[in-house]
């Protein structure tokens, strides 16, 4: 046997007379020309490796940094003789080329295109400005683009999102200047640091169908949320963003606020958000004695076993025994009805998982939490089978990526009827009902004419079955109306510059402008409105304004398509700005500007949808 001792090379053998057996062949590193091993109990020692030159000894675990290392200090040499070789080549190559390629001028294209790629991907992604300042960020830009710069945080906050920003802006106001009609959208949000905002979308029909909608602005509002002063805002957005001469129409929740704020404003049509109205006459429903207290008791039950990790567990293994799907029970929040629906549906499904689950013995409080008997859980599924029709409205509403004002008409008509009193309803039922009909239909009545133009101009639904055949007939008629004071305004107009005559026009002018003239504006616009009616309705999976586009030979029609289907239904673009809004102003970046919260969230919602080089 022999001693090893440590040294500041690694380890020193005292008995040298052991013969230095070369490595084994496998090995590929050139460092074993220089090493070896001693031979141990007849086998390699291969936790040390011995120097041939000056027979030190050095750990090795695998790895010939060390050999190597010493080699280069000892013995002014390395075995890796190649790998050094290159490993210089390339660090020449890399002096030559810096050398012949220097930074790059910020003035120059392909800075200018790189540090305008990074802006856009800080508001895109909603990246904080400091992302610009971090390692991985400047070591992933230098790899792929060595010569270029990155400049500081401020100069994306100060100049070049400033910049962005208003290009995009004047891009919107173009597209808005150029159609027909705006409608509006608005709501109040809290951020994380406790301001107060208020946002604005824009909706309208582009000159050739497209439904688009934008953000335009979201303010800090910390004044009193008082109808006078929110409609100074609406008001002063519509001139900033020159919108006012364009008879926009408001799109809001139901808050006194709100409604207010539309008077305020002078803004005609305004309408209460359609999903907000169902969640108010639903939770009137729910608010019902004998609901109120289902929803307590089952809202306990599924609080016990979201608490309960012990609940938990042994409820996986009733679903499992009883075949039943593996899902979790649904909590309901108090200002969402279809959540309180959601819980009561899953609760059923579920039901003989739960309940096998609290009478188990190995949850002593299961039984004192459960209180639900047989009774209720009938009224649970009369529950959840007379609401399912206002869940699949609401669904419509929030997953069509734009619902227009046109589809209020049909699926209010569908409700009222579905929420008519029957003989064969419970107690329960018929008080439901009642107050979701009470609170419903007191909705609308002032622009019931308004939503049933809408359907009309919609050729899904121009039939009208929802209407008796006089109502249908008097709308088609207002219609007409309407078309006609609408060709009777465009002949109206002066003509900015006088026509040049073409050959045919010198020829046939007079002749085809004389028969022109004899039929009135009203005939025009009651033949248009005849030619729309006697055609196919659209099938209601179709675009409506796909078929308006091809249709035209009906231009005052077209018109006032534009006009009634840029409205929407709901007030939900604006409310989902909220959540972008929440990723923007975040815990760590609390104290952003106000200016800048609207340039990102602007840039986030718009920049998509522009092309920019």
């Amino acid at each position: 046997m022999f001693s090893c001792n440590y040294s500041s090379e690694g380890l020193q053998v005292d008995s040298m007379w052991y013969l230095i057996y070369n490595a084994p062949a496998g090995v590929k590193s050139k460092v074993w020309r220089k090493f070896g091993f001693y031979m141990k109990d007849g086998l390699l020692d291969k936790s040390v490796a011995i120097c041939k030159e000056c027979k030190a000894a050095l750990k090795y675990t695998g790895s010939t940094t060390n050999l190597n290392t010493h080699l280069v200090r000892r013995h002014g040499e390395t075995g890796d003789e190649e790998a050094s070789t290159a490993s210089a080549k390339t660090r020449q190559d890399t002096d030559i080329q810096e050398f012949f390629q220097p930074k790059l001028s910020h003035n120059s294209a392909r800075a200018m295109v790189i540090t305008a790629s990074i802006a856009r991907f800080i508001v895109k992604d909603l990246r904080p400005y400091s992302v610009v300042e971090n390692e991985g960020f400047r070591d992933m830009i230098k790899t792929l683009e060595p010569r270029y710069t990155i400049p500081s945080r401020q100069h994306f906050t100060d100049k070049c999102v400033p910049e962005l920003y208003n290009k995009v802006k004047n891009e919107v106001k173009e597209q808005l200047f150029n159609t027909e009609r705006v409608a509006i959208t608005t709501d109040a949000w809290t951020s994380c640091a406790t301001d107060s905002y208020v946002t604005i979308t824009a909706h309208h029909i582009s000159p050739d169908w497209e439904l688009r909608s934008h953000v335009l602005q979201t303010r800090v509002f910390n004044e009193s949320h008082t109808g006078k002063n929110i409609g100074a805002l609406l008001k002063e957005a519509c001139t900033d963003w020159n919108i006012a001469h364009k008879e926009p129409a408001l799109v809001t929740d139901n808050a006194r606020n709100m409604i207010a704020a539309g008077v305020e404003a002078e803004m005609t049509p305004h309408l209460s958000c359609f999903a907000h109205t169902l969640n108010l006459a639903s939770q009137k429903a729910f608010q019902v004695d004998t609901a109120a207290r289902l929803l307590g008791k089952v809202r306990k039950v599924v609080g016990f076993l979201h608490r309960n990790i012990k609940g938990a567990e042994i409820l996986r293994e009733k679903q499992q025994q009883l075949t039943l799907p593996s899902h979790k029970l649904i909590q309901d929040v108090s200002t969402r009805w279809n959540s309180s629906h959601d819980m009561l549906e899953r609760f059923l499904e579920q039901q003989p998982a739960v309940f096998a689950t609290l009478m188990s013995r190995e949850l002593r409080k299961g039984e004192e939490v459960n209180s639900l008997n047989e009774k209720d859980i009938c009224n649970a599924e009369d529950i959840v089978r007379l609401m399912a029709p206002v869940k699949v409205v609401t669904t419509i509403l929030c997953e069509d990526e734009m619902p227009t004002v046109s589809m209020i008409a049909p699926l209010r008509a569908k409700l009222k009827k579905h929420f008519e009193a029957a003989d064969e309803d419970t107690p329960l039922i018929t008080e439901m009902k009642k107050a979701f009909k009470n609170d419903f239909e007191k909705r609308y009545t002032h622009l019931e004419d308004l939503l049933y133009t809408a359907s009309a101009i919609d050729p899904r639904f121009k039939t009208l079955p929802f209407l008796s055949d006089d109502d249908a007939e008097r709308i088609f008629i207002s219609i007409s109306a309407e078309a006609t004071a609408l060709l009777n305004k465009v002949n109206d107009e002066p003509l900015c510059k006088k026509r040049k005559s073409a050959a045919l026009d010198q020829l046939f002018g007079e002749t085809f402008e004389a028969r022109a003239a004899a039929r009135s504006s009203r005939e025009k616009a009651s033949e248009e409105v005849m030619r729309y009616r006697e055609r196919n309705p659209l099938p209601l999976t179709d675009n409506p304004l796909q078929w308006w586009k091809a249709q035209v030979d009906l231009p005052l029609l077209s018109s006032l398509a534009k006009k009634y289907l840029c409205i929407p239904a709901t007030s939900v673009a604006s409310e989902r700005v909220f959540s972008t809004a929440g990723d923007i102003v975040s815990a760590q970046r609390s104290v952003l500007r106000h200016d800048h919260v609207d340039q990102l969230i602007f840039l986030k919602k718009n920049l998509d949808k522009h092309k920019h080089t």
